[in-house]
């Protein structure tokens, strides 16, 4: 296989720490030690110091992260295209559908290095959550399908996450190509085990249950706490842990007090170091993910690799793989369900550690692994994509500009004339007021999609 030159783009990128963000970086990661030169582009964060053995490269970036959760990028950086377009690079790979995806196809166009997405989570339960209003809704939907039909191929996670973007109406073509885990297969030691079950005072008759991700209602969680809850009423001891953090964390602590299992679970927020993390999948008898929202779940494979057995919604993405009761454990999409499953659990745990190691050997899947065979795929898009077929996508984008302009030339020539008029009527004390509003942002430029009040 011969080295390349990848330039990866998400919207996301630690600091914030999602998915996403964590398939970005390790994709760097590994293709900077075995496949050639990673160059990440991604938006500034205040006070970031990115210390990777690959170039991360940051561009301008407006505040968002109280509605969106993180910063918006500003695609038309021009310092960072120069930039970006010296660096010989081969292929272009975004793993966001949003402002990624712009600086992709202006990147493209200044270099001819050919796309490739990947759809890696339900964006339109993120933009129903996220965007109040329906018009605008259906103009991220929009901008989203444009970006990724613009694209030269597109891979998703599983064959769930490619059903869920053909529901949002893509008609293209996709492949699946997993994501993995940077996780090592081996277990904690025992002697850290023992020092955990003894700071949190689990009995040797308990069994431990684990959920590790964001704290949002949409992953299930209420699925796992009803299920528990029914577990206790009916005498199961056992000891809940719920490591991540999120907007829904308050309420679903309350939530716990309510059914009456707060003494029996413990919250310990986010977790950044990855082998303390490592040790929680260790210490549990069984991984709790009733999500249908997740379209790879990658914290069951790292529970797989700890030899952590998962319990999961049967026909969901997280479930591609797995057969019940051989590497994992499947139950339907109601609280009733996971009850039984936390009494059977309760009740064989050398059960649970037979289930685990099978999980371990079928649906562990390395890093390594999933980039390599994403490189070897990046080689068959860049044959692919030839001289010819460069050359047609830069016209065919350079026509859509055309389209676009004449479609709203009239409109600019409009505006253009209102403001000159703005100019000769009110005079340059006016003309001060006009710009200063245009520079505040009361005044919309041309081409913005809103008219100045007539």
């Amino acid at each position: 296989m011969k080295k390349m030159t990848v330039c990866l783009l998400n919207d996301s990128f630690p600091p914030t720490i999602d998915g996403v963000a964590n398939a970005t970086l390790n994709y760097a990661r590994c293709i900077q030690k075995s496949h050639g030169r990673a160059v990440v582009a991604t938006p500034w964060y205040p006070g970031v110091k990115d210390k990777y053995p690959f170039k991360v490269v940051r561009y301008a970036s407006a505040a968002m992260t109280k509605r969106l959760g993180y910063r918006g990028g500003i695609p038309f950086d021009p310092r960072m295209q120069t930039y970006l377009a010296r660096q010989d690079i081969d292929v272009i790979h975004t793993h966001c559908p949003f402002m990624s995806t712009v600086v992709a196809r202006i990147l493209r166009y200044n270099t001819g290095a050919p796309i490739v997405f990947t759809y890696h989570t339900k964006f339109d339960v993120d933009i129903e959550k996220r965007v109040a209003l329906n018009p605008v809704r259906n103009i991220s939907l929009k901008l989203l399908l444009n970006n990724i039909n613009a694209c030269d191929e597109v891979w998703v996670v599983s064959e769930g996450a490619g059903e869920n973007l053909k529901s949002l109406g893509y008609e293209g073509k996709y492949i699946v190509m997993e994501n993995g885990v940077d996780f090592e297969k081996r277990r904690t030691d025992a002697g850290t085990l023992a020092q955990m079950r003894e700071e949190y005072g689990i009995r040797d008759g308990q069994t431990v249950f684990l959920f590790v991700g964001r704290m949002m209602w949409y992953k299930g969680v209420r699925i796992s706490i009803d299920g528990l809850a029914g577990a206790k009423k009916q005498g199961a001891q056992f000891k809940m842990f719920f490591v991540g953090d999120g907007a829904d964390r308050a309420e679903i602590e309350q939530y716990c007090r309510e059914v009456g299992i707060a003494e029996d679970c413990v919250f310990t927020g986010a977790i950044q170091d990855r082998e303390k993390l490592r040790s929680y999948f260790s210490l549990a008898d069984l991984f709790l993910f009733p999500s249908t929202y997740d379209t790879n779940g990658i914290v069951v494979r790292e529970a797989a690799a700890c030899s952590c057995p998962a319990v999961l919604i049967r026909g969901s993405c997280a479930a591609e793989g797995i057969t019940d009761g051989q590497n994992g454990i499947l139950i339907e999409e109601n609280g009733a369900a996971m009850t039984e499953a936390v009494l059977a659990a309760c009740a064989d745990r050398e059960k649970l550690r037979e289930i685990g190691a099978h999980a371990a050997e079928e649906i562990y899947l390395s890093w390594d692994e999933a980039v390599d065979r994403a490189c070897q795929r990046y080689e068959t898009v860049i044959a692919r994509y030839t001289r010819e077929k460069r050359s047609s996508v830069l016209e065919q984008e350079m026509r859509e500009l055309r389209e676009f302009y004449e479609q709203r030339k009239s409109e600019y020539v409009r505006r253009y004339y209102r403001f000159g008029r703005q100019l000769t009527d009110g005079g340059f004390k006016n003309a001060g007021k006009t710009v200063k509003r245009m520079v505040a942002g009361n005044i919309r430029l041309p081409g913005s999609g809103k008219d100045e009040k007539k």
